[in-house]
């Protein structure tokens, strides 16, 4: 493993985002009304941040190596790291597809609740409420591995981190206001992200 080709498993971990989130994200919008939506101004602000910590700052850094953008901030490279990083990228995308398709018509990439809004609480739902987020949080790890550089390896944990730290909150009232009692009984025996611990 070099340090291009880390960049490649990088690059090649976001397209199969894309692949796996746009034609779900189409099929939504075209099928399924909004019924509540909390979209707001921070809301718009904090999907920036997210975006820019694991997509814009990454893919620029990845596409501009020729031109030594960030360069300055990579350290020694090690390939073990980097592969296990390309491991946790793996298990991002297939935790991510597992909860697109487990969602179904339910998922939304803000805070926003769909006419005939169910509880989903099979599959990965059955261990943790927040999966997608556990796979955002998962991509933000095989970044910082893939990608070993000071400021580029960790911005997705900062960008994707401040977005979760603001908006969980929102969400999970959102969630209750909504199932009500369901909501709760379901919150009290799955932890929020990582099964058995939080």
């Amino acid at each position: 493993m070099t340090r291009l080709m880390a960049e490649i498993i990088f690059l090649v971990g976001v397209f199969g985002w894309g692949a796996i989130r746009i034609p779900h994200e189409v099929k939504n919008k075209r099928k399924n009304r909004i019924h509540v939506s909390a979209v707001d101004r921070r809301e718009r602000v904090l999907l920036l941040i997210s975006l820019t910590g694991l997509g814009i700052v990454p893919i620029t850094y990845c596409l501009t190596a020729r031109f030594g953008l960030l360069r300055f901030a990579d350290y020694g490279f090690s390939p073990a790291q980097a592969w296990a990083g390309a491991a946790v990228f793996a298990a991002a995308l297939a935790l991510f597809l597992a909860t697109h398709r487990q969602l179904g018509r339910n998922w939304s990439q803000t805070l926003e609740l769909r006419e005939g809004h169910t509880l989903v609480t099979h599959g990965v739902y059955r261990l943790v409420r927040h999966p997608m987020y556990s796979a955002f949080f998962l991509w933000a790890l095989a970044q910082l591995l893939l990608l070993q550089n000071w400021i580029v390896g960790p911005a997705g944990f900062v960008g994707f981190g401040l977005l979760y730290a603001f908006r969980i909150g929102r969400e999970e009232a959102m969630m209750h206001e909504a199932f009500g009692a369901d909501y709760a009984a379901y919150a009290a025996r799955t932890r929020r992200i990582i099964p058995y611990l939080y």
